[in-house]
């Protein structure tokens, strides 16, 4: 699948006249001298623009690639002119990890979805873990629907999960419009969510293999000779002879290497032939010697694409300091070399790497185990809750080694901080990924990932009004007051950053505002407009 292609399926024009100046509708009307939009040839280009948006209907009225004065419109018409600020279409995060229900003190639909709000991010979508219980049945996505409902800052559309025995629930799900479906070839760390074996994989393709959806992988397998760390992939026990102190990231990188994701990306491969159509995608890759694996399978026509992460395009192996598993993750962050091996690849315009999302995937500070240098200031809570819910005692929690990378909860908190992570190191690198770049691997890729191109992704007329305005020359330093999800436990923190947020528009209406009342939450009267995207997937 090219994305790019799937974009354009429900293509509309690129520009189109204003309403009449005489008009009754009311009018939202944003201008800039740049704007990323489509010109008449269908490309992606910085441009001047005039933006009319209905907030009635939540849709994007025209765009002229010009700057109209707003004497232009009728009096009545709401004119803002942003101008140097950049206009771009509302990002599209399509890897996040929300919690709820089930997991709320890690993370919830009120606090992620207004972390992303204050990163120009307009739509999430939610996976299937670690909510209790997981969307891996009808009644679980019916659980998270509810808990969903009124909490939303921004739309939020959710993944089926696949685990050995629900075969039979993943047609419902594509009825009750799910936007895709993950699965994981090695354990999840969470009880209910266990891992596939190769016929559930084959059983998943030949159910699916006709339906519009994606079929998505955590591709890490333990290959048949290793020195791993076992089957968990958030939590284990270290190597029976580890590498070096379990306290030293580089004994805990040596105990997850790349074949870890090669192997698993070969057998996904070995089983596509069972669903020729079905689109395949590889989430969080870290590892580049699984490029060229997934380059030689396009090109043999195996319909397949790959997402990376702000985390292993930002952070390197070398700089995690002794016991910072604010830096854990699996697949790990991995050397600097490899990092510039994925911008590389980012940079080509067959590129296996469509995508670039948070994988948001937080925790309560006591799982991460993070020393007492580290600890500060987190809001660690009284109680301390086991990743699958067990109670432990002070006394138990204290006797874990504190930045022990095996024993630590392995995920990146990043959810609203990814534009300006990946703007800044681009401009560390003088990458050749620009902003066109950006919105591409952000926006309208991520959206046509998850069947969502007519809607969202784009500025185009007809589309949803989802506007993110951003200054890119601006620059500021994480702190706990600009981490927005629940738990303030993010390798970020401290980083300088380039780039910032000014404003946030979801189908037309200003729900976040950098500097405005309500700590920037100003839409629809202060309170959550989001809307969950249930309508069932076409693409």
């Amino acid at each position: 699948m090219d994305f790019t292609d799937a974009s354009n399926h429900f293509r509309e024009p690129a520009v189109s006249l204003t309403p009449p100046y005489d008009s009754n509708i009311p009018l939202t009307v944003l201008v800039s001298s740049r704007a990323v939009i489509f010109d008449e040839e269908n490309n992606l280009v910085v441009s001047p623009a005039t933006l009319t948006l209905s907030p009635q209907t939540g849709t994007i009225i025209s765009i002229l690639p010009t700057i109209l004065p707003a004497s232009s419109f009728p009096a009545n018409t709401q004119y803002i002119d942003h101008t140097p600020h950049l206009l771009l279409p509302g990002l599209v995060d399509a890897h996040v990890h929300l919690n709820e229900p089930g997991r709320t003190e890690w993370e919830g639909f009120n606090t992620g979805t207004r972390a992303a709000a204050s990163g120009g991010v307009t739509t999430v979508i939610d996976m299937p873990l670690n909510a209790i219980p997981p969307t891996t049945t009808l009644i679980g996505l019916k659980e998270k629907i509810k808990a969903a409902e009124g909490k939303c800052w921004v739309d939020v559309g959710f993944y089926g999960g696949i685990i050995p025995g629900n075969s039979q629930e993943l047609l419902p799900l594509v009825q009750a419009g799910v936007r895709g479906f993950k699965g994981f070839l090695i354990e999840s760390g969470v009880d209910e969510f266990p891992a596939v074996s190769a016929s559930d994989v084959a059983l998943a393709m030949t159910t699916l293999a006709s339906t519009p959806t994606t079929l998505m992988f955590h591709a890490e397998m333990i290959p048949p000779i290793t020195a791993s760390v076992g089957d968990d992939v958030q939590v284990s026990l270290p190597p029976l002879s580890p590498s070096g102190p379990l306290t030293s990231y580089s004994t805990f990188l040596s105990s997850r290497p790349p074949a870890f994701e090669t192997y698993a990306i070969e057998e996904i491969l070995s089983l596509s032939h069972l669903a020729p159509a079905l689109h395949l995608h590889i989430v969080h890759l870290s590892a580049i010697e699984a490029i060229p694996i997934l380059r030689a399978a396009k090109d043999r026509g195996v319909n397949i694409t790959a997402e990376t992460c702000f985390h292993y395009l930002a952070l390197a192996a070398e700089e995690v300091a002794e016991g910072d598993t604010r830096h854990k993750c699996c697949p790990p962050i991995r050397s600097s070399s490899n990092r510039d091996g994925l911008w590389d690849e980012l940079a080509k315009p067959d590129s296996v790497l469509q995508t670039i999302v948070s994988d948001h995937s937080p925790c309560t500070p006591e799982l991460k185990l993070l020393p007492e240098s580290l600890s500060h200031g987190c809001g660690a809570h009284a109680e301390v809750k086991g990743v699958n819910g067990e109670i432990i005692s002070s006394k138990e929690a204290e006797e874990k080694e504190k930045g022990d990378f095996f024993a630590s909860w392995g995920g990146i908190s990043s959810v609203g901080l990814g534009l300006p992570i990946l703007w800044t190191a681009a401009n560390a690198r003088s990458s050749s990924i620009s902003i066109l770049d950006v919105v591409r691997l952000c926006a309208v890729n991520t959206s046509a990932q998850v069947g969502l191109s007519h809607k969202k992704g784009a500025l185009r007329p007809g589309m949803d009004a989802d506007v993110c305005v951003f200054d890119d020359s601006a620059e500021w330093v994480v702190g706990r007051e600009e981490m927005l999800f629940r738990n303030k436990v993010s390798p970020y923190q401290g980083r300088t950053m380039k780039g910032s947020v000014r404003e946030t528009w979801v189908r037309g209406t200003k729900v976040f505002e950098r500097g405005g009342s309500n700590l920037g939450f100003v839409g629809k009267g202060g309170v959550p407009a989001g809307r969950l995207l249930l309508e069932r997937r076409k693409i």
